[in-house]
């Protein structure tokens, strides 16, 4: 009897754990159709680990630098990491979470995130956090991340986070429940509509300047873990126009990467350099830069970690140049498409 009894409670834990099982993948956003932003982080784990470039930060790194111009003209082998409002802390996690699998040449890090100071909005932690994969990292990139409302048990349990989803779930949660395709290109998220630049948005006034303490602890740590795992690290700045950069913001930058020994490219005062054209090279009025915008900045990375790194041209070894030939005609097959749907929708393009 004692035998059949424990049978049945070993049954009924199991039934309900499958059925909580199936009921978070159910009920948790799959970001495949909408807000495909969220998607971007846990798509890295599929990758093979042998990248010479490893990109950190916010959308001004994975709207803004195409790792496929940097393999087709130059031979680097690069991935980003990005995820939108990327906090500093939320990098430096990433970056130890990346050294788990692989340590690249170079890390890029993207200074915008230097603006916040604490924990700002619970779906941008989720945007980053859910897509990593469980480690000592994942659990503090949680703990520093979480806003003053948030539980650490609801990422250990998302179910509990998002039981109430019923009321939203869509096809795409049946159709991506255990599977999802691709929605980067090594990081990179693509849009090839234009929508130029009308005006430039003057910075509001603030009452302090001066990045934060947390701010510069993390920056601190991040330049500590590439030293330490002999790894080059670049800091820039993508030539968004808003949000605003502050002299003052760049005077600390430019100080700290003086202090620290440190390359720095802002690429707001290399507009001409690059060639970039605001009304041809962004999508969004100036906060992002669409595919040629994209391309054009790559361009010009791709030739100063060329020639300032030493990066080799990996182009001639036959299996990554094989694994490429396939990324590019993947790339080309989006931009095509995006290239047709917009011309349907009568939306301009470029």
């Amino acid at each position: 009897m004692k035998a059949k009894r424990w049978i049945r409670i070993m049954t009924t834990a199991a039934v309900v754990c499958v059925s909580l099982f199936l009921l978070q993948r159910l009920l948790c956003p799959k970001y495949m159709t909408d807000v495909v932003e969220g998607r971007l982080i846990a798509e890295y784990y599929d990758e093979e680990k042998n990248h010479d470039v490893i990109f950190v930060g916010d959308c001004e790194v994975y709207e803004n630098f195409s790792p496929k111009v940097l393999w087709e003209d130059f031979g680097i082998n690069s991935y980003i990491r990005g995820s939108a409002q990327q906090l500093i802390w939320q990098s430096y996690y990433l970056l130890e979470d990346t050294f788990r699998y692989e340590k690249p040449q170079v890390v890029i890090f993207n200074v915008l995130a230097m603006q916040y100071d604490r924990p700002q909005r619970e779906a941008y932690n989720r945007m980053t956090l859910d897509g990593m994969r469980w480690s000592a990292a994942k659990v503090k990139s949680i703990q520093v991340s979480m806003t003053d409302k948030e539980q650490f048990l609801d990422y250990v349990f998302p179910i509990l986070r998002y039981h109430s989803r019923w009321s939203e779930l869509s096809p795409e949660d049946f159709e991506y429940m255990f599977q999802t395709e691709k929605v980067s290109h090594n990081g990179y998220y693509m849009r090839v509509d234009v929508k130029p630049v009308d005006t430039v948005p003057e910075g509001r006034v603030l009452a302090d300047y001066q990045f934060g303490s947390q701010a510069y602890l993390y920056l601190e740590k991040i330049t500590q873990l590439c030293r330490e795992n002999d790894v080059e690290l670049i800091l820039v700045k993508a030539p968004s126009l808003y949000p605003y950069w502050y002299d003052e913001w760049e005077e600390q930058i430019e100080a700290y990467a003086e202090e620290n020994e440190l390359q720095y490219i802002n690429f707001l005062e290399l507009i001409d350099e690059t060639g970039i054209d605001f009304s041809q090279d962004t999508y969004d009025g100036g906060l992002h830069l669409n595919l040629t915008g994209a391309e054009k900045i790559t361009r010009y990375l791709g030739k100063f970690l060329s020639e300032e790194t030493g990066l080799a041209d990996r182009r001639g070894e036959e299996a990554l140049a094989a694994q490429w030939e396939k990324k590019i005609a993947a790339y080309e097959k989006e931009k095509n498409r995006q290239y047709e749907q917009n011309k349907k929708a009568g939306l301009e393009t470029k």
